[in-house]
């Protein structure tokens, strides 16, 4: 019964905190990089639309558009999905 009762105890003080929080440290990070990266992304698609209007020219923006979109989505969803499984 003690040998029980010292794993769930352990079990329950979780991971080590020098470790859970340097790993915070470097998901926040690369959460503020993705998000620079999306607006950087859509910013560069937003003008090569506009251009591509003023000259006349109807190219595929649409589908670099959603690749973008895409890649901000899963940016996005990356930081709490590695939180909820650590």
């Amino acid at each position: 019964m003690s040998t029980l009762h010292a794993l769930t105890g352990t079990l329950a003080a979780g991971p080590p905190t020098g470790v859970t929080r340097e790993l915070d440290f470097v998901l926040n990070l690369i959460a503020w990089l993705v998000t620079a990266a999306g607006v950087a992304g859509l910013l560069i698609v937003g003008s090569r639309m506009a251009l591509a209007v003023k000259t006349g020219d109807g190219d595929e923006h649409m589908s670099q558009f959603l690749m973008v979109m895409g890649a901000c989505v899963i940016g996005a969803t990356a930081g709490p999905i590695v939180g909820f499984v650590i």
